[in-house]
């Protein structure tokens, strides 16, 4: 089955009078879109608890509220494998941990995090967003070495993983199993906007969403999930390393924490089936 059948099957086709009966789907064209919900529902308590892990008064964090953190940020990788298991074993390339046409994916996600990024930029100036709703820099400040590094890992590594893996690995594929691309990106970004609540100033909810569609169709224009997680993490990488007031170390940032990332996702590719 090639990248582009596998992206854009739909369960909902039904063979027509006359016409020999066809194979019952298998792999992500089973996954069933009601499972989103489940999906959704399961994030939004994980966010939760991440939230009441977080003691928000900028002192830092214990180091078991700091395994627990991580632990949360984990979990989304496994609810998103145990709803895909209802369906038999899924693949790596149903969750699109594959290789992408190289020239095609490094030049649409340069493209998505420079539009993405200017957008976003030219939103805050222009809505002169307030950040007191609690971003996870200002509830557990930056001093100490253990809570930069948690925020490293919690934000520009498993975040950009757990998150392209659910909701454009999981979620987005299991919606355009009986939605045209549109709506399913629409549905997905809306989704992942949501999650953020409480994370983030509502004002920043618009670019959010505008990424995650973007993400979404990074993901079903390449193939492959591994653009999404790179520019994700990138994208995450510029506003941490501006609260620590970080200059020459952006770039190494950026490019560590996308390279660590991209490396776990190819660990957990290993884990799975491989593309039968």
């Amino acid at each position: 089955m090639t990248t582009g059948a596998r992206l854009s099957s739909s369960g909902a086709d039904q063979p027509q009078p006359g016409e020999p009966a066809r194979a019952a789907p298998q792999g992500a064209a089973a996954w069933k879109p009601w499972t989103v919900g489940v999906a959704f529902l399961g994030v939004v308590g994980l966010a939760l608890a991440g939230r009441a892990t977080v003691p928000g008064d900028g002192a830092g964090l214990p180091r078991a509220n700091a395994i627990a953190l991580i632990g949360l940020m984990v979990a989304p990788i496994g609810m998103a494998l145990l709803l895909a298991n209802v369906h038999g074993r899924p693949t790596a390339a149903d969750f699109g941990l594959r290789r992408p046409p190289i020239g095609r994916a490094i030049g649409l996600s340069v493209a998505v995090w420079v539009g993405v990024t200017a957008l976003t930029v030219l939103w805050v100036v222009a809505v002169a967003i307030d950040d007191d709703e609690g971003p996870l820099t200002e509830r557990l400040g930056t001093d100490g070495t253990l809570t930069v590094l948690v925020l490293i890992v919690v934000l520009t590594i498993l975040a950009p993983l757990q998150e392209e893996f659910l909701f454009r690995g999981y979620i987005f594929r299991a919606l355009r199993n009986r939605r045209r691309l549109w709506p399913a990106a629409v549905t997905t970004g809306v989704l992942f906007a949501a999650t953020h609540v409480g994370w983030l100033p509502l004002a920043l909810m618009v670019p959010i969403v505008i990424f995650a569609i973007a993400l979404c169709l990074l993901y079903h224009c390449t193939g492959s999930l591994y653009p999404g997680i790179a520019v994700h993490a990138m994208f995450n990488s510029l506003p941490l390393a501006g609260a620590l007031d970080w200059t020459w170390q952006t770039p190494l940032l950026m490019a560590g924490s996308t390279l660590v990332a991209l490396a776990i996702a190819r660990l957990i590719a290993a884990s799975l089936a491989t593309d039968g």
